[in-house]
């Protein structure tokens, strides 16, 4: 662990006065400079109280987040103990060195169930069903709804429903009843539009909306243990997902082609949509009558369910992991031993961050919390991801490419455009020689 002169000086002067420490320790977090940071600081300095280390979560933008994390890992650098990385990184990290492996820490503890299991599957496991673990879920976040309750409960707009679709209208059950809900509300004429969806193809935003589709129409990506992607991305059921991700686009407002969370959030704090798309970890905003006039009638809801029933939302979120070039590994395995438990896991969902906790996320207490949090409980343990192969952020671009001209632009088909994502995915799989 890293014995700095403030820390030595501190112990000193805590052996004076109780002559029995020696002197305080230190670790140090890196993150992203959001909310959920700040949450985190508040939650470790319990275990400064509690055993004397002093834990920094030190944080930077998020668009230099990855950039100013795998400098300092490719330096080998000890600046940080652990990160709280995207789960893309890990096959990256792992792969590379710079995490240290959580698999016997993980089996000790039985994290599997501990944690929501889809949680562990994508923040903690790699390769794909390999049982190797290398982060322990942290920040859970995933892609929910957020909806005008007082546009929904209209009587005149209830009975209107009603005589066009000949069903009540109500949060969606599934995905067509999003769609004709959508529709139904999509008015330009009164600047009032049915939906605002992620379109954003600067980085991950308008995948992972694409991702809420295809998941819950019944399909994938690809296999993630063989890299097999074709018939999977391109997969009737992926066909029809995609289809229906751009028609959602037809009822969103207008100049909605570069969305991401600040103008879904928009879409509701400012009368502009019915329902909107967003990582619930910006949720907190819409609550809160400072940020959000019609906080008092916004209502949440999770991903619903596609055709055949299957019901997924696209993974946001980190893990922590323990970074192999720390001095301070030990150090750090015992904050997660005290990171994992119950008792700290509650107080973490207490001060605003999302557990993964299963044991939490199941306990009446947390799904009566806020008026999101059921529908995050309902989320995290249906939740799948992108490829977290080292290669993921070229995956990201090909399919950035690919599906956003056919969303936005009307170009092609969706038969075309996933056919050609397939080749293009095989070409970066045959380069790498993953392709088994």
């Amino acid at each position: 662990m890293r014995k700095t002169m403030t820390s030595m000086l501190a112990g000193i002067a805590m052996t004076l006065a109780s002559g029995t420490a020696a002197y305080s320790q230190e670790l140090t977090i890196f993150w992203a400079e959001w909310d959920p940071a700040n949450y985190l600081q508040e939650l470790v300095n319990l275990y400064e109280a509690e055993t004397g280390v002093k834990v920094t979560v030190e944080t930077t933008p998020w668009s230099d987040f990855q950039t100013k994390a795998f400098t300092e890992f490719n330096a080998k650098g000890s600046a940080y103990d652990m990160v709280v990385g995207d789960s893309q990184w890990i096959g990256a990290a792992s792969e590379a060195g710079h995490y240290v492996d959580l698999t016997d820490f993980f089996n000790k503890h039985n994290l599997k169930e501990v944690m929501a299991p889809a949680t562990v599957k994508y923040y903690a496991e790699y390769p794909s069903n390999s049982g190797k673990y290398w982060s322990i879920p942290a920040e859970g976040d995933a892609v929910g709804w957020s909806y005008r309750k007082d546009w929904f409960e209209d009587p005149k707009e209830k009975e209107a429903f009603k005589a066009k679709y000949g069903y009540d209208l109500d949060v969606p059950k599934d995905f067509k009843a999003l769609r004709d809900i959508a529709e139904f509300f999509h008015r330009p004429d009164e600047k009032r539009y049915g939906v605002a969806i992620y379109t954003d193809n600067s980085y991950d935003a308008l995948v992972m909306g694409v991702e809420n589709a295809i998941f819950s129409f019944g399909g994938e990506l690809g296999d993630y243990a063989t890299y097999k992607v074709d018939g999977v991305i391109n997969s009737e059921q992926n066909v029809k997902a995609l289809e229906a991700y751009k028609e959602l686009y037809s009822f969103t407002p207008p100049g909605w082609a570069k969305s991401f969370f600040i103008e879904d959030n928009q879409a509701i704090t400012e009368n502009l949509a019915a329902m909107s798309m967003n990582y619930f970890a910006f949720f907190p905003a819409l609550i809160n009558e400072a940020s959000n006039p019609n906080a008092k009638v916004t209502g949440f809801f999770a991903n619903p369910p596609g055709p055949n029933g299957d019901q997924f939302a696209a993974l946001g979120g980190q893990g922590i992991s323990v970074i192999s070039y720390s001095q301070n590994q030990e150090e750090a395995m015992k904050f997660l031993e005290w990171f994992i438990k119950d008792e700290t896991q509650k107080k973490w969902a207490e001060l605003g961050g999302y557990t993964a906790s299963a044991k939490v996320l199941e306990s009446p207490e947390f799904q009566n919390a806020t008026p999101y949090n059921k529908a995050f409980y309902e989320t995290m343990f249906k939740v799948k991801d992108f490829w977290a192969t080292p290669e993921y952020a070229e995956l990201l671009i090909q399919m950035n490419q690919r599906v956003y001209p056919y969303i936005t632009g009307n170009q092609g088909t969706a038969k075309e455009v996933l056919d050609s994502l397939a080749a293009d995915w095989n070409a970066t799989f045959k380069k790498y020689n993953r392709a088994k």
